[in-house]
């Protein structure tokens, strides 16, 4: 017989994706602001940041999936060391090299605006799944009076 948890595995994993994509807005966000910073406290460009994303299952006792229990863990976030920075020159930048050259972020804004739109409506999905499930939830409440 299905218990409480599993009334509110739904719930819980529409939870997991809101979290999971907030985190990718703000690190998204972050991106953004620091495409121009050509010197952090390293002494290097700001380093464009990503979101990994890693499903979530847990086991049964007898090894089988739990769909209950499915969803995302929390979110970890990586620098991006795969993508070169930007080398522009620019002799008359503060942070100019001797050749007249400076290295910026490698963030291109225009991706980072193109994964902000689908990480907003990720999370629009996510909050509307759970706001079936309440209104799902009310309406057996109510049938079961």
């Amino acid at each position: 017989m299905p218990g409480i948890d599993d009334l509110f595995g739904g719930m819980r994993i529409a939870s997991t994706g809101l979290t999971a994509e907030r985190t990718r807005i703000d690190v998204i966000t972050e991106n953004i602001a620091n495409a121009r910073t050509t010197r952090t406290a390293s002494g290097e460009p700001y380093r464009r940041k990503m979101v990994l994303f890693e499903p979530l299952l847990q086991k049964a006792i007898g090894g089988r999936p739990q769909e209950a229990g499915a969803g995302l863990a929390p979110p970890r976030v990586i620098e991006d060391y795969d993508t070169p920075f930007e080398v522009i020159e620019d002799a008359g930048h503060p942070h100019a090299d001797a050749e007249g050259k400076v290295t910026y972020p490698n963030v291109n804004t225009v991706v980072e605006m193109a994964d902000l739109i689908t990480a907003m409506r990720a999370y629009e999905a996510n909050l509307a799944a759970q706001e079936n499930f309440v209104r799902m939830a009310e309406r057996a409440l109510q049938l079961a009076r």
